[in-house]
């Protein structure tokens, strides 16, 4: 969170067997000029939202595999009618956008092994374009299913549903069972047509698999640490994973192909891995920012995602989110302020209670709670906010049900606190590091050296597609998970 503030051998096609499929080649369309256009006007707020667009020459080459399978596409430009970002966030995910924008979080690079992998993911989303299933689903902007995944929940209200679900970043664009499968089979042949080895597809849908069980187990939770990542919009499965090796053997090309692993490795050695500190980093329950020395821990049994604008903490008995304002050195102020960001003019129709002050850890704060109206009944909207220094203030938005005011949630609001020079100090970013194996090396002692106090050796299994009885070889790669220096 931020202070102010998811086939070379060509010759070969005729072993597909796509056809029968409803992917033939297609003569070439262009894409929707008005789609282009709402999809650069949206670019900048969708790279905002997820923090921020990486550049250099790892998003240079991302994108050159992204062109290098589009170029397969139905569409009038090919590779060069899509733009391919990749996005500063610590969820795995990559979607597409109607115009031709593609995107990869960082976090997905960091758990792929090769570019075949790579290339397999950026097809997979030229394919939902190329099929055109944004037209089979219901329209309204990007930003709309970023931004309101709890849109449903309060009656004509998008802001306060924003404002339960800044974790929207994960409830993008999600698409059918057979619009996904549908889409595999475009990437599977874009792939193989570049001279992929397109076993790729089942080998990365097992690691998104594996990785969103270690989220679970990870939070102690029967779902993900966060919500809904690449793995959750594009359901998983044991079926998926098997439905893809078939579809590779059916090309007569599965195995053959290159995979490019050292090159790949390569790019994403010293690649940024959970999250960034400069917007904070979650660790277990806790939330921990060291620029704005600052600190909460979200309630038992919650998961909690960081966004650039706003961190989001969702159970079983609510939602809330934290975040900050303009702050003129009154909290009442403050507080009416976050309702009428909510519900705008609405907020004259809420009988809001005057809040009530306290003291947090030594911090000033206010309170109040407000019923609101929603489609399955009454909710409680709760504004609790602390006010960090003159200039300054945070606040939580919690929404539960009717009656129950701050409820379960009432540990964290009680739990802000400031952190102190050398806790901020010890906060450090997670990066990859590309070793190679030694004599002597083992799966668990390289397991050793993670950069996590918890399931190190299920950590460096999932990130490297290894099981634990794998004999590793002298001069093999694999990735680790080491402490970074802090940037600026």
């Amino acid at each position: 969170m931020k202070r102010h503030a998811l086939l070379a051998l060509s010759a070969s096609l005729a072993a597909l067997g796509l056809a029968s499929q409803g992917l033939a080649q297609k003569a070439p369309r262009p894409l929707s000029q008005s789609s282009a256009r709402q999809a650069a006007q949206q670019h900048p707020q969708i790279v905002a939202e997820f923090g921020g667009e990486e550049t250099g020459a790892r998003a240079a080459y991302v994108a050159s595999v992204g062109r290098k399978v589009a170029v397969n596409a139905a569409v009038q430009g090919q590779g060069s009618a899509f733009r391919f970002t990749v996005l500063n966030s610590p969820v795995n995910n990559a979607f597409a956008v109607p115009g031709g924008h593609i995107y990869i979080t960082r976090q997905l690079l960091g758990l792929m092994n090769d570019e075949a992998e790579l290339a397999l993911v950026l097809g997979h989303e030229v394919g939902h374009i190329d099929a055109r299933h944004s037209r089979e689903r219901s329209r309204g902007t990007i930003l709309s299913s970023v931004l309101a995944g709890l849109a449903g929940i309060v009656t004509g209200s998008s802001q306060i549903a924003q404002a339960a679900g800044q974790i929207g970043q994960t409830y993008l664009l999600s698409f059918s069972r057979n619009q996904e499968y549908e889409a595999d089979d475009f990437g599977i042949r874009y792939i193989s047509r570049s001279g992929y080895d397109p076993n790729a597809a089942a080998s990365i849908f097992s690691s998104l698999g594996a990785a969103t069980n270690l989220e679970s187990r990870a939070a102690g939770r029967s779902d993900e640490r966060s919500t809904p990542s690449w793995a959750r919009t594009h359901p998983l499965s044991e079926d998926r994973v098997r439905r893809a090796t078939a579809q590779a053997q059916r090309t007569g090309l599965a195995g053959r192909g290159s995979r490019n692993r050292d090159q790949f490795l390569a790019q994403i050695d010293g690649l940024l891995v959970g999250d960034d500190p400069r917007q904070g980093v979650i660790e277990g329950r806790d939330f921990l920012h060291p620029d704005l020395r600052l600190a909460f821990t979200a309630p038992q049994g919650y998961g909690m995602q960081n966004g650039s604008r706003a961190v989001s903490i969702v159970g079983p008995n609510g939602q809330a989110q934290f975040s900050t304002g303009q702050f003129s050195g009154n909290l009442s102020s403050y507080i009416l302020q976050v309702y009428q960001g909510l519900v705008g003019q609405q907020a004259g129709q809420l009988q809001i209670p005057q809040p009530r002050a306290t003291n947090v850890n030594g911090i000033p704060a206010a309170y109040t709670t407000t019923r609101v109206a929603a489609q399955q009944g009454q909710l409680d909207v709760s504004v609790f906010a602390y006010q960090w220094d003159a200039d300054t203030a945070y606040h939580f938005v919690i929404i539960t049900q009717a009656g129950t005011g701050i409820g379960a949630f009432a540990p964290m609001v009680g739990s802000v606190r400031r952190l102190g020079t050398a806790e901020a100090q010890a906060i450090r970013p997670r990066v990859i590091d590309v070793v190679t194996v030694r004599p002597g090396d083992t799966v668990q002692s390289l397991a050793g050296r993670m950069a996590y106090q918890d399931l190190r050796l299920e950590r460096f299994l999932t990130l490297n597609a290894l099981t634990a009885n794998t004999q590793l070889r002298p001069g093999d790669k694999v990735k680790l998970v080491v402490f970074g220096t802090r940037q600026g």
